[in-house]
């Protein structure tokens, strides 16, 4: 605590397994307990049972205060160490024996956690590594810690940070490193605290290797502790080293050109330490540590080797300020990126940095650090003493078995490897180096040699906390708040006409009560009243509601809810200018009078059954697909008509179709509209959000865009195109760091897909029950067309389709085109394919960019043929030409690439050019991804040139494929002018069907009634034809000059 003292005891200490040797039965122990360099106390010697067990009942204990030696950093960091010492027989005339036999530590990190005084450890105790013996089973020590109080409260804790920092290896050392006894590797840096403090993390003891294995992975963490006669020891229990891919790092030498690289370095010289190191933070050092690393992402970790040569007694302790100036040896320094730790959820980081000599100008220019610690903080570094020394513990047994003298040769060599390591300041460290040589660093040497450091630096908790999903769920209902049905209109024209109806109801009520009164009630059994009958009773009613002045009661009561009609319904509130306007607005009152007068009735007459409207002719699948043809015909208006008839209350995919249309012509508003009304019907739709923040960010809400794209991420955490899609926003928002983290998420993804598509291929091929592949059956080729720009249908490297496509954005599964050797797939292709569907032109620009400087053998078709896409929007033909140039030289053999070359040709009026193009798709043995288009684009070429037969022959092929109105049009065209009449109405009557509003089918329709002598069709067509606006010049002259040359065909006339 910061004003109070706590202690941490050990009141109990035993052996709980076996001690026996190979040669002999350990009879009497003790245990050694110290902590920090400091022996806590010795336990009484005990006797050995039987069982092998030995009960000690030893306490100790040592203070824990903020100003100690034992503060709350150095317990974290350090562990309590136990050792157990045998005590062998007395000899005639000649001192007990006390000898190491093992040696254990307790990790006390559990008296921070602010939820109990006290807990009990079980530890292994390792063997001394020279002791010619093994334990018979596994011995270990059963300890328990505790403190009088709490070190921390719950609240500190949870407020504060646990932050370790494991130094793994340096790997490609300059060569001029050499095993030598007499040096020491070392790296440090510091970690800002609450104010001006700062704590050093020194890393020592680094071991030098010669060429050689691999490190093996997994493989323990040790403690920041000295050498120990237990070398296995300082293992942190349950800690590892695991490693991984080096495209998951956080570091450098993450690319593929460094992969080589870097494994060849791992078996290479090297210097190990694969040391953890801890501190607390607690909730000012953990703001100032997010501040920190706001203000400078780069922090530095120093690297140097001092020489451990002692200069004799007394000429350690003083500084030669002369040598002190001069430049220290092997200085190097690394850039560690802390600004991942800024990301939202993230706790650790993990890689490889490079390591650079050490100069100042370059490291303030990075790091904003004005000193070095080696160079410039060697007095705090050290007050520590931390040097090569024995251990107490190791020093009591020494002592002990130096005063039995002149004994044994065991004794004697337990004595050598006991106590013949020296105990040198850091201070000295540097001044011996200074003065015994000059060895400097060449500046140029750690770059030549490419030495790097790999090391993890790991938070209890994140500093800045990751959203909970229910966090995201809930604030993107309040940015989409659910939309309960409108409520029933009860003003305005609807109002006007259901009182008219209303009102018609209660007189007819009224009638027929007068009409039962006169008459009686007609009942069934009674017959059909013959006709006299019925007009006479007719007489005699309308004669009694006149005379008894009921029938001007009953037009009194319609004549105002008439008057409201026409005011609401019709908007008349001014008289007319001529008597032929209201004579005309009279009739059409007349009319629309009567049939709610007759739908009013129709209520009052009982419960006949009303025959049910027909079916449609067309599905939301045909719908789209008149969408799209009016699309490539640049008729938006029609195309949005389409659209508006496909949506429906309840199915979402239709609100995306019409979304995706409305985001490609510039109408994001609409857009966004159409895609959270998709949201409200199904939230947990990874493609809605992901859209929403598509035009999110369109419209510059960046903020909800974030929320959408973080929660499709949260949603669909095995989303490729989620995390692709989010990591393209940050970028953005200059969030650099976020942004490659969620691309390296993406790309993990893909290759555990890749990986697993891979397994199953060779577990298809080891079977080999299949003579073919199901990507090349035609039976079992399945495809997605995607919705886009219809006049520029490009996924067309994305792959094949069938003869039944799939319409809309439920699915984005696609296989790759017929090509010698498939690209390579990655995360902004796969993005791409899904962007282009729905037209988000802005992101695509972006996945491509990064598609440019991933690949380095070479781009792919997909890429030119995306990128082409992208000009056609922008009307840059020249430009499109070039990129599809280069896709038909990288795959020559894709029906896809002739396709929209074609295509390009096309819109360019080239239709020679665009004739060869499609012919060349239509001989393939593969259909392209978009053969509606290219049917009826052939087929109009072949119309244009006179060509009816080839003409008639491609447009059936497309009714075949995907029929629509217009290509059961051209079958029709064709048809009229091979002068086969009745095939011509036939596909003419079929295109009518599926679309009756084309005033191209009814211009036809009539021609074909004028050549028929049917006078009154032929006048129907033609007025149809002109009602719908035909814009076919051409048609539209030669009906009227079959009119002419029949006589009739126009009502006008």
């Amino acid at each position: 605590k910061d004003t109070t003292k706590a202690y941490s005891q050990v009141p109990h200490t035993r052996v709980f397994w076996a001690l026996k040797t190979l040669k002999s039965n350990v009879l009497v122990t003790l245990v050694s307990v110290e902590y920090n360099g400091a022996v806590l106390g010795d336990s009484s010697k005990t006797d050995v049972l039987p069982d092998g067990t030995a009960e000690y009942d030893f306490s100790t204990s040592f203070e824990c205060s903020p100003d100690g030696p034992n503060s709350l950093d150095v317990l974290v960091q350090k562990p309590l160490l136990l050792t157990v010492l045998e005590v062998m027989p007395k000899e005639k005339k000649k001192p007990e024996k006390i000898t190491p036999l093992g040696q254990a530590v307790v990790d006390l990190l559990p008296l921070l956690q602010g939820t109990a005084l006290s807990f009990t450890s079980r530890r292994v105790i390792i063997a001394v590594y020279w002791l010619d013996f093994i334990f018979v089973s596994q011995a270990g020590l059963e300890v328990t810690v505790s403190t009088k109080e709490l070190l921390l409260s719950a609240t500190q804790f949870s407020s504060g940070n646990l932050l370790s920092i494991t130094l793994e290896a340096a790997y490609s050392v300059p060569e001029a490193f050499t095993p030598d006894a007499q040096e020491n590797c070392m790296a440090c840096l510091q970690i800002p605290a609450a104010g001006e403090k700062e704590l050093l993390l020194l890393f020592k003891n680094g071991i030098l290797k010669a060429d050689g294995e691999k490190e093996p992975l997994p493989r323990p963490k040790n403690w920041p502790l000295d050498p120990i006669l237990a070398p296995g020891a300082l293992n942190i229990p349950d800690s590892f080293i695991v490693g991984g891919p080096y495209e998951d790092e956080d570091g450098e030498l993450t690319k593929s050109e460094d992969m080589e690289f870097r494994i060849q370095a791992e078996s290479m010289k090297r210097i190990v330490w694969d040391t953890e190191m801890r501190c607390f933070l607690d909730a000012a050092a953990v703001a100032v540590l997010r501040t920190r690393i706001a203000e400078c992402r780069y922090w530095p970790v120093e690297l140097c080797r001092l020489s451990t040569a002692s200069g004799g007694k007394g000429k350690a302790s003083k500084l030669d300020k002369r040598d002190e100036d001069k430049q220290i040896a092997f200085h190097g320094v690394a850039y560690v990126n802390m600004m991942h730790l800024l990301c939202p959820g993230v706790k650790q980081i993990r890689g490889a940095f490079r390591v650079f000599n050490y100069q100042d100008s370059e490291v303030f220019e990075k790091t904003k650090f004005q000193y070095s610690i080696f160079r410039d903080r060697r007095s705090q570094l050290s007050l520590a003493k931390e040097a090569l020394v024995n251990s107490p513990a190791t020093k009591t047994a020494s002592s002990k078995a130096q005063k039995e003298g002149k004994d044994s040769n065991a004794t004697v060599r337990s004595r050598e490897m006991c106590g013949c390591v020296l105990s040198i300041s850091l201070c000295q460290h540097w001044l011996q180096t200074a003065r015994q040589r000059e060895q400097c660093l060449s500046p140029q040497q750690y770059s030549e040699a490419g030495t790097f450091l790999v090391m993890e630096i790991k938070l209890d908790r994140p500093l800045v906390p990751k959203r909970l999903r229910e966090e995201l769920l809930q604030r993107v209902k309040e940015l989409i708040p659910p939309r309960p049905a409108l409520p029933t209109q009860t003003e305005g024209a609807k109002k006007v006409v259901e009182d008219y109806q209303k009102c018609v109801t209660s007189v007819a009520v009224a009638i027929l009560r007068e009409y039962h009164e006169l008459f009686g009630k007609q009942l069934p059994d009674q017959g059909v009243m013959d006709y006299e009958t019925m007009e006479e009773q007719k007489r005699q009613l309308n004669y009694e509601l006149n005379t008894s002045g009921k029938y001007f009661a009953f037009k009194e009561q319609l004549k105002y809810s008439v008057v409201k009609i026409v005011r609401e319904k019709y908007l008349k509130t001014t008289a007319f200018e001529t008597k032929e306007q209201l004579q005309a607005f009279l009739s059409e009152l007349y009319v629309y009078l009567v049939d709610h007068m007759h739908i009013a009735l129709n209520k009052v007459g009982g419960n006949w059954d009303v025959s049910p409207a027909p079916p449609p002719n067309t599905t939301m699948k045909q719908l789209l697909l008149f969408a799209r043809e009016a699309e490539a015909n640049k008729d938006l208006k029609l195309a949005s008509l389409f659209h508006r008839q496909v949506r429906e209350p309840q199915i979402f995919p239709s609100w995306l179709d019409y979304g995706a249309f409305c985001l490609l012509y510039e109408d994001a508003t609409k857009a966004l509209e159409c895609f959270q009304q998709a949201l409200c019907l199904d939230p947990q739709h990874t493609q809605s959000l992901l859209l929403c923040g598509i035009v999110a960010v369109k419209l510059q809400r960046f903020e909800e865009a974030e929320i959408f794209f973080e929660d499709a991420c949260c949603l669909e955490p095995s989303s490729i195109i989620a995390w692709t899609l989010s990591g393209l926003f940050y970028e953005m928002q200059n969030s650099y760091i976020q942004a490659e983290r969620n691309f390296r998420e993406a790309k993990k993804l893909l290759r555990a897909q890749l990986e697993e598509e891979r397994r199953i291929l060779e577990a298809a091929e080891g079977e080999e029950k299949k003579p073919s592949s199901p990507s090349t059956d035609p039976g079992n080729r399945q495809t997605q067309e995607g919705f886009f720009c219809p006049h520029w249908d490009v996924r067309t490297c994305f792959g094949s389709r069938n003869k039944n496509p799939t319409l809309g954005l439920t699915e984005t599964h696609f296989l790759a085109a017929p090509a010698p050797q498939p690209p390579p797939c990655t995360i902004f292709m796969k993005t791409v394919e899904f962007l282009m569907k729905v037209n988000a032109v802005q992101f695509v620009h972006k996945a491509l960019a990064h598609e440019l400087l991933s690949l380095q053998g070479g781009l792919s078709c997909a890429y030119y043929l995306a990128l082409a896409w992208t000009y056609m929007l922008r009307e840059e033909l020249p430009r499109c030409a070039e990129c599809l140039c280069e896709a038909v030289r990288i795959d020559p053999l894709n029906p896809n690439v002739w396709a929209q070359k074609g295509h390009l040709c096309y819109l360019q009026k080239d239709f020679d050019n665009a004739k060869e193009c499609y012919e060349r798709v239509i001989s393939f043995v593969e259909d392209a991804v978009d053969m509606h288009f290219v049917y009826l684009r052939l087929g109009s070429i072949y119309l244009g040139e006179k060509e009816y037969g080839r003409a008639k022959h491609i447009y059936l092929l497309a009714c075949d494929n995907s029929a629509s109105c217009l290509t059961w049009l051209g079958v029709g065209i064709a048809c009229y002018r091979l002068e086969e009449m009745l095939e011509a109405e036939d596909a003419l009557s079929e295109a009518n069907a599926l679309d009756n509003t084309n005033a191209e089918v009814w211009g036809y329709l009539a021609l074909i009634c004028l050549q028929g002598g049917r006078q009154l069709e032929a006048e129907q067509c033609y007025k149809y034809t002109v009602k719908l606006g035909l814009h076919n010049d051409a048609l539209l002259r030669e009906i009227r000059a079959a009119q002419q040359r029949c006589g009739f065909g126009d009502p006008s006339l």
